[in-house]
């Protein structure tokens, strides 16, 4: 694992108090998604950026759709890493974006894990056999695309291919840094969740944008990225990846470390027996320490996430893709 490298002046003061208010619900935040976009881009084939640029330019996202994101960016691929949590709520496609595979679970298929109303692997699987089909309706092609490109920010989320019966770290109150953690609409401020979608990586980037982090990032994994390429697309891999750093970074290095629980249906913080009632006694700690070993496997993570959703892509765009 490449250790967290410090990046740029400290402007940490400046964005914390910005940290906390993006969505518990999304995977990781505004810039994270973006800057795997970002990176993905100086993976594209010339094929592949082609395909790219045509579908999503012709077919462009509603103008009148409200963005979470903004238009902070005028990159058409990094404009579209986030419109999938724009629309999750309308469509009713919550499920889509993760995975839940229990802490503990052995190494499998990932098919039981996926509900009746689907999940992250099976998503990015049904929309790239769309994104193929030649002879589908460009606009579905096109937001195809933009779920392809989001959902594989979403499967390298530890949280976000793994479950303590906590709704993916939402229920987990966690004083990180200085910031006490307090109830709030029924859900706690800061969580386990918000400090690895948005918190801890945007620290990291100490107020840099999408397209500084992700050069940051290119050069530091420089070396690892050929090794990456080769080992080619194996999704299911890539989830399991997401589940084993949950296990032993995510809960592992917090203080106290969390307790495994034995897996139940929860459907809100106050199931399996009060859940974030209990993790608020547990009086969990993010400090200094877990935020450079989180960071680490952020920058790693968005990387991969980076690369790989270029080999799909590249793949995609192969004059024979559609033939497979």
């Amino acid at each position: 694992m490449k250790s967290s490298l410090s990046f740029g002046s400290t402007l940490f003061f400046s964005v914390f108090a910005l940290l906390f208010q993006v969505s518990p619900t999304l995977a990781w935040g505004c810039k994270a998604h973006q800057t795997v976009a970002l990176i993905a881009e100086k993976h594209l084939t010339s094929d592949a950026r082609q395909f790219v640029d045509k579908l999503l330019s012709e077919n462009p996202i509603d103008p009148q759709l409200k963005r979470y994101c903004g238009g902070a960016t005028r990159d058409l691929m990094a404009d579209a890493s986030t419109w999938a949590d724009d629309i999750r709520s309308d469509r009713k496609n919550g499920p889509w974006h993760y995975i839940d595979i229990p802490r503990g679970a052995g190494r499998g298929p990932l098919e039981r894990y996926c509900g009746s109303d689907g999940c992250v692997t099976k998503a990015i699987a049904e929309q790239v056999a769309l994104l193929k089909d030649k002879s589908a309706d460009p606009r579905l092609r096109a937001e195809a695309l933009r779920y392809v490109i989001h959902f594989v920010g979403d499967l390298h989320m530890p949280l976000h291919a793994t479950t303590n019966n906590d709704e993916g770290g939402n229920c987990v109150p966690v004083r990180y840094l200085r910031r006490q953690p307090h109830e709030s609409h029924n859900s706690f401020v800061p969580n386990l969740h918000a400090l690895w979608d948005t918190a801890i990586p945007e620290r990291d980037m100490e107020g840099a944008e999408p397209p500084e982090y992700a050069d940051y990032l290119s050069q530091i994994f420089s070396s690892d990225f050929p090794k990456w390429q080769a080992a080619g697309i194996h999704v299911d891999e890539w989830a399991w990846e997401s589940h084993d750093l949950a296990e032993t970074v995510v809960y592992a290095k917090l203080t106290p470390t969390v307790p495994a629980e034995a897996p139940t249906i929860v459907h809100s913080c106050t199931d399996a027996n009060n859940i974030g009632e209990r993790m608020m006694r547990l009086h969990l700690v993010a400090d200094e320490a877990y935020q450079q070993a989180a960071a680490a496997i952020v920058e790693q993570r968005l990387a991969q996430a980076g690369l790989r959703l270029a080999l799909i892509l590249n793949d995609a765009a192969a004059p024979a893709a559609a033939s497979h």
